[in-house]
């Protein structure tokens, strides 16, 4: 293909995504292709002389589309929604097209200063104070890892990254169980270990952390020859929505000098409506926090917003500046590959820039509050069904039930017969969890385009598929 052929097939690509984005609500929500039907369809070697363009996106649509579960689909209420905003979309498009490697200042000088600005737009419409500074990570995986390297470096005294851990005092990170998976990982590739992941247990409705076991473990580490390095607090967690009173275990922290990290990266998008930032009173005392714009947002995958309060800390953990990397004769420039573990870089800023001017904060508000007010309509109908039970109450827009009939036995193979019904049926999507234990089934509606017809809608398939299932 030649650029002379590119605009007339963008065009074609353009018209095809706004049919897509108009009509993906008539398709099933999730793929209802069998394991190996596309890898099958799929030659096993590679052409050897070009093939015809026409082919290849008729390809596309017939071997492609049918495995594609739709995240874009205004009735995915499984995981949490990882959004494309049209604006956020005709950003990506123009990226791809300049394609720039933004690992430094001087490789594209306005995708780090856009940065740098997108970042304390976000703190703003957060309610951040000032002094903490942003980088955007690819995800929150990413920017959880990055804390938790940054914890261990403080507590070994900066020497962790050049003796390594061998021979080491065994360091301690705090957490509830029910922080995403996320921080496990973190754990292992820091090298601190999975046994060195101290669960502290939950409380009260809010299945937050108990400030008073939090300080009880960390004594008995101390009491035991241990080092403490962190506490890695939540937000929002995916399977209830879990959210640690932030202010409180931040006091525990600060106590024994613990560095913090904040995973809110579901619920963080929350916080640009003043009314819901009691859920995290005190945040302005963590020294790392982390959400992705991706999710709730609007913006397109990958976008994760990671504060810090103390950049340098971040910067001495991370930064490797070999001499091709230096920029000679330009200062008080900032080189995000410093604050990051890849050393390549994409220019993510764009589409924050096009997703927020194209709406407004306002207009962003808006969507978050219809969401978490018809999520909450849908539960209290829900919760008035004789077979239905309200296993966790909505945080946001998010709760979790199971289906519990009279004389019902086995309520967890029962429970994950009906998700897979739903899910089969492909008029939603939903997703189980656990909940002390048992099996339970989350709703969290978030979809940039959702409507208060297709939440609702959730009650008649749910209740619909539940009771065939009975007889």
């Amino acid at each position: 293909m030649k650029w002379t052929e590119f605009a007339g097939w963008g065009r074609r690509v353009a018209d095809w995504a706004q049919d897509y984005h108009l009509t993906v609500g008539e398709r099933p929500v999730r793929a209802q292709t069998r394991p190996g039907d596309v890898l099958n369809a799929l030659p096993a070697a590679p052409p050897e002389t070009p093939e015809d363009m026409e082919q290849v996106f008729r390809d596309f649509e017939e071997i492609v589309m049918p495995g594609i579960t739709h995240w874009q689909h205004p009735r995915f209420f499984a995981y949490f929604a990882s959004n494309a905003a049209a604006p956020s979309v005709l950003a990506e498009f123009l990226v791809s097209a300049i394609a720039p490697q933004c690992m430094l200042w001087q490789t594209s000088p306005a995708a780090t200063e856009m940065e740098t600005r997108m970042m304390d737009w976000l703190r703003q419409s957060l309610g951040l104070p000032e002094g903490f500074a942003g980088v955007i990570q690819d995800s929150a995986s990413t920017a959880t890892l990055a804390a938790v390297l940054t914890m261990r470096e403080k507590a070994l005294d900066w020497q962790g990254n050049q003796q390594g851990l061998a021979g080491q005092v065994p360091l301690r990170v705090y957490a509830s169980s029910e922080v995403h998976t996320s921080i496990d990982r973190a754990i292992w590739i820091s090298g601190i270990g999975q046994q060195n992941l101290i669960r502290v247990p939950i409380t009260g409705d809010w299945r937050g952390m108990d400030p008073e076991a939090l300080e009880a473990a960390i004594k008995a580490d101390l009491d035991a020859g241990l080092k403490p390095a962190g506490v890695i607090l939540c937000v929002g967690g995916t399977g209830t929505g879990a959210t640690d009173p932030i202010g409180d275990c931040l006091a525990v922290a600060r106590k024994y000098g613990l560095y913090t990290h904040v995973d809110a990266a579901w619920a963080g998008s929350a916080m640009i409506c003043p009314e819901f930032r009691h859920y995290w009173t005190g945040i302005e005392g963590a020294d790392s926090l982390v959400f992705n714009p991706h999710k709730w947002l609007g913006a397109q995958f990958d976008c994760s917003a990671h504060f810090v309060r103390n950049p340098e800390d971040l910067v001495r953990t991370l930064a490797i500046s070999p001499e091709y990397l230096k920029t000679h004769g330009a200062e008080g420039i900032v080189n995000y590959s410093e604050w990051s573990i890849p050393l390549g870089r994409r220019f993510r800023a764009l589409k924050l820039w096009f997703l927020i001017r194209a709406y407004g904060l306002e207009g962003l508000r808006a969507r978050l509050r219809n969401h978490v007010k018809w999520s909450g309509q849908l539960h209290d109908k829900l919760a008035t069904h004789p077979d239905i039970e309200i296993v966790t109450p909505p945080m946001w827009s998010l709760f979790t039930f199971r289906y519990a009939p009279q004389g019902a036995r086995d309520l967890d193979d029962l429970n994950i017969r009906l998700v897979n019904a739903i899910n089969d049926d492909g008029r939603i999507y939903l997703t189980q969890t656990r909940v002390d234990g048992q099996i339970a089934i989350r709703f969290q509606a978030g979809q940039f385009e959702t409507t208060e017809e297709d939440v609702m809608m959730a009650y008649d398939v749910i209740t619909e598929i539940a009771e065939g299932l009975s007889r």
